[in-house]
């Protein structure tokens, strides 16, 4: 069975989201770190454009975006489940809220001047400012919450998720599901990468108790990896076979046609490929590169734009 290799730098959330969920069902896995801005050409030879983070891959199948690769961890290992019954449909759904309304919420609050001063630390004014204009790039056009706004609204959150945790250890039972790794790492940014604003957790003890179970899971067993080892084994590997899953025509783009994918709001920079499957779940796209040979890059289809790329 192929290695999982998961690209990814530390102060990511949504890698921190991956992190743990590797942990959770003990598989070992291979850590690749990467910049945390543009340029990123080694993610890039892999992805074909996409360059959010974590980027998981194995073999010479590349899965983009912390939803698909939930998915893909649970197939590669069903227990301990991440949507477990009879809640799987309340699960994804407080996840996928979680993924976007609090993040962004929490990202407003936590990266206000005072808390880029302390994420940055020595690193200065100018790395800052240099990953103030990467994520400006990232978001163009997208509505953001001003600090104050996301603090009032972060806060009501905050009570919101201490709500759930009245009579149980996790969101919704005795175990964790998707919807806590989803909650917990928008927070876990704010208390460990920005701790300076962490004192908004503070009024929800409750949270910080689930927040030390959470943390309490660990990230498994890691083993360092480069980035110039990871495209190698994508050049020796083969893509795995695809499953006979239903062809969802939604675009009247047929399969075999040349397309673009690219993030619908966060992160727009389009992956070029052959459409090679469209499910009910994911897009996946045929393409090669000089240094990675032929990969298939996958992606969830919520979240995702499908169109057909221009004649050259």
């Amino acid at each position: 069975m192929q290695e999982l290799i998961l690209h990814h730098y530390p102060t990511s959330p949504f890698a921190e989201k991956i992190r743990l969920i590797l942990g959770y069902k003990n598989l070992p896995w291979k850590s690749v770190v990467i910049p945390m801005i543009m340029p990123k050409p080694d993610v890039v030879a892999l992805t074909g454009g996409y360059r959010k983070t974590p980027v998981l891959q194995i073999g010479a199948d590349i899965y983009c975006d912390s939803a698909l690769i939930c998915d893909v961890l649970e197939h590669r290992r069903p227990m301990p489940e991440l949507y477990p019954e009879p809640s799987k449909g309340l699960a994804r759904t407080l996840a996928h809220w979680a993924d976007h309304t609090l993040f962004w919420t929490a990202m407003a609050f936590s990266t206000q001047p005072k808390g880029l001063a302390q994420l940055f630390g020595n690193a200065g004014p100018d790395a800052a400012r240099a990953f103030g204009e990467d994520r400006k790039a990232m978001s163009a056009g997208m509505a953001r919450l001003r600090p104050a706004d996301a603090a009032a609204a972060y806060r009501s959150y905050l009570r919101r998720i201490s709500d759930m945790l009245d009579d149980m250890p996790f969101l919704l039972g005795e175990v964790p599901c998707v919807a806590d790794f989803a909650m917990y790492h928008p927070l876990w940014f704010t208390r460990v990468r920005t701790s300076v604003l962490a004192d908004i957790l503070n009024a929800t003890p409750a949270v910080l108790e689930w927040m030390d179970r959470m943390a309490a899971i660990g990230h498994g067993s890691m083993e360092k990896f480069s980035s110039t080892e990871a495209i190698a084994v994508a050049a020796a590997s083969t893509p795995a076979p695809l499953h006979d899953d239903i062809f969802q025509d939604e675009h009247g783009i047929p399969l075999g046609s040349r397309v673009l994918v690219s993030g619908e709001s966060f992160g727009p920079e389009p992956t070029e490929g052959e459409l090679i499957a469209a499910t009910r779940m994911h897009y996946t796209l045929r393409r090669t590169d000089e240094r990675a040979g032929t990969v298939h890059v996958h992606f969830p289809r919520i979240g995702y734009s499908l169109k057909a790329a221009t004649p050259t």
